[in-house]
């Protein structure tokens, strides 16, 4: 196989193989990096193959092709992507959709596929334990405590997490704050999109970046990206196999990375059909749909809270990208999620976490012609027991949480909280909090 190297989408930056892009996060021109080439598959190249991790050793061996990481990969796959991500169908209607369960990872949320790959990588890598890299992450909810389950015991490796104070559900917070040293917790006064500014802040900031060796376990890294292309192209191959057809998938985004990877996934060949964004009030992308015009804005809260973007990051690698077709937005507000959630549970007993429920919406409002054209299968992005405050007062009874999830409540909270400003993140950064 060739060489694969990763190019800046800003073209800035040199060309680099995928364990400089993983260590780098985003490139140093202050871009994002992409593959230089795409891999070509059929869904035949998978027939032998079961299960996440012998998928994902096959898919993402091209793209780790010249990288010290290449021999690694099955290893890395195995052992990272050891939970199902099943497709149940709780409609009872011909027409309803497949809903992929993401959320079966030991945080309760589809994070933990990128989260675990990543970190895994970077011990394969070999980091020195006296000079450790630090992934500096921003959250909206979610991907912060998969980042911290994933780095506890990562020998060479320090997590730091940012998230947005009053803006995430008490459980998240917990889940954020409870894991040991070297995994830190930061509570920004500001909403995601500053938590996010002052991540790119300190990458751009080259002297505060050499001296912690900063990188990012944020969809802004390749490495966490990549994974995600696995759980999309095992559902789609499954679905082909079954039904002769390619799926449609709807997805719940807030900053693209899991949009862009079944975009990405496509583009290599793999069997998915139309794509459909569902994102919450926060309208950045439903008006660049609509408009053909992006504008980024402040986010705004809504109970949907990891999809709480106004400035997706991921945008900068969907715009212009070959085959990065997008076949709608849908904007959801809290009212309909409500809505959603307690329809889907009266019709089929099914409990839908905040986010989860504008995907359902989403497809409920497609032409009755495309829903029926093809399988459908929506993201369940996490566990509706991490929104118990939300979920419960609609369905009218307490969702219980799988015993991963309920053990977090049982640990100790570390946090410290910060202004959104850089100076009191490299404070922070520097006093080894």
């Amino acid at each position: 196989m060739p060489l694969m190297l990763f190019h800046s989408t800003r073209g800035n930056a040199p060309a680099v193989t995928a364990d400089i892009a993983l260590k780098a996060g985003a490139a140093p021109d202050g871009g994002l990096y992409l593959p230089g080439n795409l891999p070509g598959f059929a869904s035949g190249d998978f027939a032998d193959t079961s299960g996440l991790g012998d998928l994902g050793a096959r898919l993402l061996a091209p793209f780790f092709e010249g990288s010290p990481l290449a021999d690694a990969i099955p290893d890395i796959c195995r052992d990272a992507f050891d939970f199902p991500a099943p497709c149940v169908t709780p409609q009872s209607s011909d027409d309803g959709p497949a809903v992929l369960e993401l959320f079966h990872g030991p945080t309760g949320a589809f994070k933990d596929f990128g989260a675990r790959f990543l970190f895994r990588s970077f011990s394969a890598l070999g980091q020195d334990a006296d000079a450790p890299i630090t992934v500096l992450v921003a959250t909206s909810g979610d991907t912060g405590g998969a980042v911290g389950c994933a780095a506890e015991g990562v020998p060479g490796v320090r997590a730091v997490i940012l998230f947005p104070k009053g803006r995430i559900s008490a459980f998240q917070e917990h889940q954020l704050c409870c894991w040991k040293p070297p995994v830190s917790a930061l509570r920004v006064a500001g909403d995601f999109d500053a938590c996010q500014a002052l991540v790119k802040a300190a990458f751009a900031d080259a002297g505060l970046t050499a001296r912690h060796s900063l990188t990012s376990a944020n969809s802004i890294s390749i490495g966490r990206l990549l994974p995600q292309m696995i759980y999309w192209s095992r559902a789609a191959l499954d679905v082909e196999a079954e039904t002769g057809m390619k799926p449609g998938l709807v997805i719940p985004t807030g900053n693209l990375g899991n949009a862009f990877a079944a975009i990405l996934a496509r583009a290599c060949g793999l069997p998915i059909g139309p794509v459909v964004l569902a994102t919450n009030a926060n309208t950045t992308l439903s008006d660049w749909f609509s408009s053909g015009r992006y504008s980024a804005r402040a986010s705004i809260a809504t109970i949907a809270n990891a999809m709480d973007v106004g400035a997706p990051s991921n945008f900068e690698r969907l715009d212009g990208f070959d085959g990065g077709r997008i076949a709608g937005v849908e904007c959801i507000g809290d009212d309909t999620i409500r809505t959603r959630i307690r329809t889907t549970f009266e019709d089929s007993g099914y409990i839908a976490c905040p986010h989860t429920a504008t995907g359902l919406e989403a497809h409920a409002r497609l032409p009755e012609a495309e829903r029926k054209a093809r399988p459908w299968i929506v993201a369940a992005t996490a566990h509706p027991g991490k929104f118990a405050d939300i979920v419960e007062p609609v369905i009218g009874r307490t969702v219980d949480l799988p015993p991963a999830l309920s053990g977090v409540l049982e640990r100790e909270v570390r946090v410290s909280d910060i202004a959104p400003e850089l100076a009191a993140l490299t404070a922070s950064l520097d006093a080894g909090t």
